[in-house]
C-alpha cells in the first residue's frame, strides 16, 4: 500500500465523529433554510432568483481543512501510481490499481458514513472529481460505479436495502453497474423489452432481457436494472409499467459479453448483460412497483453535475503541458505562445474551464443545501456545457501541439478519444437539450397559462398590457433585476456584464411566454426551437456562475481575482450577443432562422440516404 494511501486511510480515522442523519445538513452553512424556487426554472420567467446562487457557495474552514486531507494523498497516488497509457494500451485497469482505489475510499465517495463510505458532500466529491478526471477510465469506472450504479439505492432504497449492499458497495468489496440500455432502446428508455414477471408464489420476479453498453457489466456483483412489469392499475386495468430492481449476479442466470473494443475510455469495462430466468426477491424492489422510470430519472439527473469538475481537473493538466511545449517550441524565431492565434487558444481553453468549474461547484453548493433541492436542469446544463467544452478544448490543444498531439507517444490523442463518449453518455446531449428546454417551458407554461388564454381569447386588458410591454421593449428600456448598484449582488468590475446578463434574461422570459402563444403544446415537435432555448439557458447559467464567483473571489481577495474578472467579462460578452442573435432566430420571421431550408436539405438526403449532388464533374451531354 503506498504512502498516500496509508496517509489517507490515516486522515478518515481521524475525522470526527457525527450523527448520520445531520451530516449532510451540517456541510452548508451558507445557508439554512431550504430553496423557495429553483433558480433554472425562474430564468424562464425572465426572473433571477438572487437568493439562490448570490453569493456563490463555500464551504466552512473545517470543511475545507478536510477536503485538503484528501486531496493530497489522491494527487500523489494518481500522478506517481497510475499508468494511464497502460491502462489505455492494456484496455483494463490493473486489479493493482483497483485495490488501491478501494483503499483510498473511492468506492464509497457519497455512501453515508454510517454505511462505510465517506460521506463527501456534492462539493467535496467535485473536488476529488478534478483528480479522479485525471484518467478518464478510472473516473468512468468510479462513476458507474456509485454516481448511477448504486445511487439508487441511496436514493429510494429502504433501510434493509441500504444495510444489505451499501457497505460491500463502499468498501469495493462488491462492484455496482447500472443496467437501462438495450439494443432497441437507447435514449427512448420508455421502450425497454426486458421483462420482469412475478412467480406463482408472489416471492419472486423472474428476470429476462439483455442490456448493452453496460459499464462495469463484467465486474459487477450488484445491478440495479430496469425492466418492464405489469402492474394493475387504480382502475383495475392491467400495464406494464417500468421497476427497478436491484440485482445480484449471485442470483444465477447472470452473464456478460466479452468487453467492448472502444475508442476511448479503453481500461473501463464495458459490455452486453444477459439475464435468464433470474429470480430476483420482490424485497429487492428498488423503490415502488411500476416507478422504475422515475428512479432511473432522479438517479441520472442526480450526478451529472459532476462532469464539470472531472473534465475542469483533466482541462487544467492539459493547460499545463499544452503551454509548457508552447512556451518552448520555437517556429520562425518565436515560441509559439508568441504567436495571437496560439494565444486565443490558451484563452479558449481558459475561459472554458473556468465556466464549466463555476456551473459545477455553483450546482454542487445548491444540491448541498438541505430540503433536496431539483437541480436537474442545472446539472443536465453543466453536464452539455463541460462535454462539449472538453472536446472543444482538447482538440485546440492538439492544434497547438502538431504532429506531437497525434502521436500515441504522447497522452493528447488518448485524451482526444476519452473526451469523446462525454458528449454520449449519461444522457446524450441532444436529449439533454430537449429535456432542458421542455421542463423549463412546461414550468414557465403552468404558471402563465392564464395569461395566455386570455391573450388567445382576445382580452382587451391583456392585449393592450403585452402590446404597451413590447413597445417599452422595442424603444431598449433598462432592465434592473437587482444585480448590480449599491445593493446588488455582483461587485462593481463585473457589472457591465451583469446587466448583459439582465438584459438577457428579459427578453429570454418575454420570448419564453411568446413562444407558448404561438405554439402551445406542439412545442414539443419543434426540436430546433427547442435546442436554440436551451442554448440560451445554458449561457445564461454559466454567466450567472461565473459573474457570481468573480465577486466573490474579489470580495475575499483570492489570488489572480483580476484574471478571473478577465475571464467572466469575456464569457459574458460572448454568451450575451450569443443569445442576442438565438433570440432573434426564435422570432417567427426571422431572416436568420433557416430551419425549413435546413429541414429540407435533410428531407432530400434522407429520401435516397446518400449525398445527392451531382458529381462536380458530371456533363449533360
Amino acid at each position: 500500500m503506498g504512502v498516500g494511501v496509508l496517509f489517507l486511510r490515516r486522515a478518515l480515522a481521524a475525522r470526527p465523529s457525527r450523527a448520520p442523519v445531520a451530516f449532510a445538513t451540517s456541510r452548508r452553512l451558507l445557508r439554512s433554510s431550504p430553496p423557495s424556487r429553483a433558480f433554472a426554472k425562474q430564468l424562464f420567467l425572465g426572473k433571477i432568483e438572487k437568493k439562490e446562487v448570490f453569493p456563490f457557495p463555500e464551504v466552512s474552514q473545517d470543511e475545507l481543512n478536510e477536503i485538503n486531507q484528501f486531496v493530497g494523498p489522491l494527487e500523489k497516488f494518481f500522478t506517481e501510481e497510475v499508468d494511464s497509457e497502460r491502462i489505455d494500451r492494456e484496455g483494463k485497469i490493473p486489479n493493482e490499481t483497483l485495490e488501491k482505489l478501494k483503499n483510498l475510499g473511492l468506492f464509497g465517495m457519497q455512501v453515508p458514513e454510517e454505511y462505510g463510505g465517506l460521506g463527501l458532500s456534492n462539493t467535496m466529491y467535485a473536488r476529488l472529481g478534478e483528480i479522479i478526471g485525471l484518467d478518464g477510465s478510472i473516473a468512468v469506472t468510479l462513476a458507474a460505479h456509485q454516481a448511477i450504479g448504486l445511487k439508487g439505492i441511496i436514493l429510494a432504497g429502504n433501510k434493509e436495502q441500504k444495510a444489505k449492499y451499501l457497505p460491500r458497495l463502499a468498501s469495493g468489496e462488491h462492484i455496482a453497474a447500472f443496467c437501462l440500455t438495450e439494443p432497441t432502446s437507447g435514449s427512448d428508455a420508455a421502450s425497454i423489452k426486458t421483462r420482469a414477471t412475478l412467480s406463482e408464489d408472489k416471492k419472486h420476479y423472474i428476470l429476462n432481457g439483455s442490456k448493452i453498453w453496460i459499464t462495469n457489466g463484467g465486474i459487477a456483483n450488484v445491478f440495479t436494472v430496469f425492466a418492464k412489469t405489469q402492474v394493475v392499475d387504480s382502475d383495475g386495468s392491467v400495464k406494464d409499467k417500468i421497476t427497478a430492481l436491484i440485482v445480484e449476479r449471485d442470483f444465477g442466470g447472470v452473464t456478460n459479453g466479452k468487453p467492448e473494443d472502444k475508442l476511448g475510455i479503453r481500461g473501463s469495462n464495458t459490455c452486453e448483460v444477459h439475464f435468464e430466468n433470474t429470480k430476483v426477491p420482490i424485497e429487492n424492489v428498488l423503490g415502488e412497483v411500476g416507478g422504475g422510470f422515475k428512479v432511473a430519472m432522479n438517479i441520472l439527473n442526480s450526478g451529472r453535475f459532476s462532469m464539470g469538475s472531472l473534465v475542469a481537473g483533466m482541462l487544467k493538466k492539459l493547460i499545463e503541458m499544452t503551454a509548457a511545449y508552447a512556451c518552448t517550441r520555437k517556429q520562425f524565431n518565436k515560441n509559439l505562445s508568441e504567436f495571437g492565434l496560439i494565444q486565443e487558444k490558451f484563452a479558449l481553453m481558459a475561459q472554458k474551464t473556468y465556466v464549466m468549474e463555476s456551473m459545477a461547484y455553483l450546482t454542487a453548493g445548491m444540491l448541498d443545501q438541505p430540503g433536496f433541492p431539483d437541480c436537474s436542469i442545472e446539472a443536465a446544463m453543466v453536464k452539455v456545457f463541460s462535454s462539449e467544452g472538453a472536446w472543444q478544448c482538447v482538440s485546440e490543444a492538439l492544434q497547438v501541439l502538431g504532429g506531437s498531439g497525434y502521436m500515441r507517444d504522447y497522452p493528447y490523442e488518448r485524451l482526444l478519444r476519452d473526451s469523446r463518449i462525454l458528449l454520449i453518455f449519461e444522457g446524450t446531449n441532444e436529449i439533454l437539450r430537449m429535456y432542458i428546454a421542455l421542463t423549463g417551458l412546461q414550468h414557465a407554461g403552468r404558471i402563465l397559462t392564464t395569461r395566455i388564454n386570455e391573450l388567445k381569447r382576445g382580452n382587451v386588458t391583456t392585449v393592450i398590457e403585452t402590446v404597451s410591454q413590447r413597445l417599452r421593449d422595442s424603444l431598449s428600456r433598462t432592465v434592473d433585476l437587482g444585480l448590480t448598484g449599491k445593493l446588488g449582488a455582483v461587485h462593481p468590475s463585473v457589472a457591465d456584464s451583469a446587466n448583459k446578463l439582465e438584459e438577457n434574461v428579459y427578453y429570454f422570459g418575454r420570448t419564453v411566454e411568446t413562444l407558448l402563444l404561438r405554439f402551445g403544446k406542439t412545442i414539443v415537435e419543434e426540436q430546433m426551437v427547442l435546442k436554440r432555448v436551451a442554448n440560451i439557458l445554458i449561457n445564461l447559467y454559466g454567466m450567472t456562475a461565473v459573474l457570481s464567483r468573480a465577486s466573490r473571489s474579489i470580495r475575499v481577495g483570492l489570488r489572480n481575482h483580476d484574471h478571473e474578472v478577465l475571464l467572466a467579462n469575456i464569457f459574458c460578452a460572448e454568451a450575451y450577443y450569443q443569445n442576442l442573435f438565438t433570440l432573434s432566430q426564435l422570432d417567427k420571421y426571422s431572416p436568420e432562422n433557416l430551419d425549413e431550408q435546413i429541414k429540407k436539405v435533410s428531407q432530400q438526403v434522407l429520401e435516397k440516404q446518400a449525398y445527392i449532388c451531382a458529381h462536380p464533374l458530371d456533363r449533360t451531354s
